[in-house]
C-alpha cells in the first residue's frame, strides 16, 4: 500500500483506531476523508486538525450513503483508499430471561452490511484509480470468539471470510484488499473502561505498529498482524485453540 500521496476515505473515523488511522495517514500527507454519523464531532476533529476532512454517513440509511457517496465522488475523484472501519460491540447473554435478537441485528446491519455497502459503492471508483486498495477492520476474536460477544466475534469472522472471497475476485484488478484485526486495544468500543484497561494495547503505540506494517508491506495473504495477534491468529494451526478458547471464555 502506498503510504503517501492516496485520497483515503475512513468510516468510523471519528474515534478509536479509525482516528488514530486518519492522523497517521494524515501526517503522512495523504488528503484523508473521515465519515460518521455526528457532526458535532466531525467538526470538533477538522477544527484541532486543518485539512482533515470531515463528512456526515449513516451506514444503516441507504439514502444516506447514496448521497454521500454521490458527494464523495463529485468532490474527490481521485479516492483512491477506503478503509472501512465502523463497527460496534455490544455484549450479550443468550440465557438471559427475555433474550433476543436485537443486539445482534445492530451489529450485523453495521459491522457486515455497512462494510459491504460502502464497498459496493465505491469499488467502481477504487477499480479505476491508480494504487488503490480497500481495507477492512475485523479483529483478533474473529479466530478466537469471547463467548460474551458473541454475534461481535461473529461478524468479524464474516468479515474474514469475506474479505478472502474479495481478493481472490479482484486478483486480476489492480486493488490491494487488506484485513485490520486488531487486539484488545484502548479504546472505547465496549465503553469508557475499555480506553484504560491495562490489558489493552496502547492506541498509539497499536496503530504505529500497523502504519509500520503496510510502510513495509509486511502483511502476508493480505491480513496486518501485529505481533501481539499472531497467537490468536494462528491458534488453531499450531493446536492451542481449545486452551486459548478456555483462558477467553472461564468456566
Amino acid at each position: 500500500m502506498k503510504m503517501t500521496g492516496n485520497t483515503i476515505l475512513i468510516t468510523g473515523g471519528t474515534s478509536g483506531i479509525g482516528r488514530a488511522l486518519a492522523e497517521a495517514f494524515h501526517d503522512r500527507g495523504n488528503r484523508v476523508v473521515i465519515a460518521g454519523r455526528r457532526q458535532s464531532l466531525l467538526d470538533e476533529i477538522t477544527a484541532s486538525r486543518p485539512g482533515l476532512i470531515g463528512m456526515t454517513l449513516d451506514l444503516n440509511d441507504p439514502a444516506s450513503l447514496s448521497q454521500f457517496a454521490g458527494d464523495v465522488r463529485a468532490r474527490f475523484p481521485e479516492l483512491n483508499v477506503l478503509i472501512a472501519n465502523a463497527g460496534i460491540s455490544r455484549a450479550e447473554n443468550m440465557t438471559a430471561d427475555g433474550w433476543d435478537v436485537c443486539a445482534a441485528q445492530a451489529i450485523v446491519e453495521t459491522n457486515i452490511l455497512g462494510v459491504l455497502r460502502v464497498t459496493a459503492a465505491f469499488l467502481p471508483v477504487l477499480q479505476g484509480r491508480p494504487d488503490a486498495a480497500i481495507m477492512a477492520t475485523s479483529s483478533n476474536l474473529a479466530f478466537v470468539p469471547r463467548a460474551d460477544f458473541p454475534s461481535y466475534c461473529a461478524s468479524k469472522a464474516f468479515l474474514h471470510s469475506w474479505l478472502q472471497s474479495l481478493r481472490h475476485q479482484l486478483r486480476h484488478v489492480p486493488v490491494e484488499v487488506l484485513e485490520l484485526a486488531p487486539p484488545y486495544v484502548q479504546t472505547e468500543l465496549t465503553g469508557e473502561q475499555q480506553a484504560s484497561d491495562p490489558r489493552a494495547v496502547p492506541l498509539a503505540a497499536y496503530v504505529a505498529e500497523v502504519m509500520q506494517l503496510l510502510a513495509t508491506g509486511d502483511h502476508p495473504g493480505g491480513e496486518v498482524l501485529v505481533e501481539h495477534d499472531r497467537t490468536r491468529r494462528w491458534a488453531e494451526r499450531d493446536g492451542r485453540y481449545d486452551a486459548i478458547f478456555a483462558a477467553m471464555n472461564p468456566r
